[in-house]
């Protein structure tokens, strides 16, 4: 009998998480919640819950994919984080997808430009097409101004602030990027802190 190949999901970078367990690429489950800024603090008993309800151990995982950012400082670094530890504890694979991606797939129209807000006009942005249940870049994630963005594409398009991730969709398209050294896993933040810009100046 073939074993089952399962991975765990993990994605802190907005104001809502989404964790999801997938088999054989299938979600079997998930959690897609706003949080208050607790993502710290309520990520590891919905992990916990959302394995019991299939009987699966964290060892028992195959991969580990992490949403990466871009996103919120603090948001990003959680599941970056959990995602290393758990990786690392059992000897699991991770890879890692864009944030901006994962949002991106929750809609159903052609162009799709997912928006996470940073403030003072600007945002963490990106430009996808979609065709044939997969999903690809047509500009990669950047910060940058909302409106000067926007300008750029003339096609009808989709902006999408939230939206629970359509997994499988991204699973089918060439989105991933496995991890080698697990130490190599770092958020992809696309600015620098306000902590850093204040001890420049």
């Amino acid at each position: 009998m073939k074993k089952s190949f399962k991975r765990l999901v993990i994605d802190t970078a907005t104001k809502y998480m989404y964790i999801a367990l997938v088999i054989n690429d299938l979600e079997v489950g998930y959690v897609y919640q706003v949080g208050d800024n607790n993502h710290s603090v309520t990520i590891m008993p919905l992990l916990e819950e959302l394995l019991q309800k299939q009987s699966i151990e964290l060892k028992d995982l195959d991969e580990i994919i992490v949403g990466v950012g871009p996103g919120s400082y603090t948001g990003v670094r959680i599941g970056v984080t959990v995602g290393k530890m758990i990786a690392y504890l059992n000897g699991i694979k991770v890879s890692t997808v864009s944030s901006l991606a994962l949002m991106a797939s929750h809609s159903d129209d052609v162009n799709v430009l997912p928006l996470i807000d940073a403030r003072r006009g600007n945002a963490f942005m990106a430009f996808f097409k979609q065709e044939n249940h997969r999903i690809s870049y047509v500009e990669e994630d950047v910060l940058m101004n909302i409106d000067l963005f926007k300008s750029k594409h003339k096609e009808p398009y989709d902006v999408l602030e939230s939206g629970k991730p359509q997994i499988e969709k991204v699973l089918n398209s060439d989105l991933l990027t496995e991890i080698g050294n697990i130490h190599e896993l770092v958020p992809n933040y696309l600015q620098v802190t306000e902590a850093e810009r204040n001890l420049k100046k």
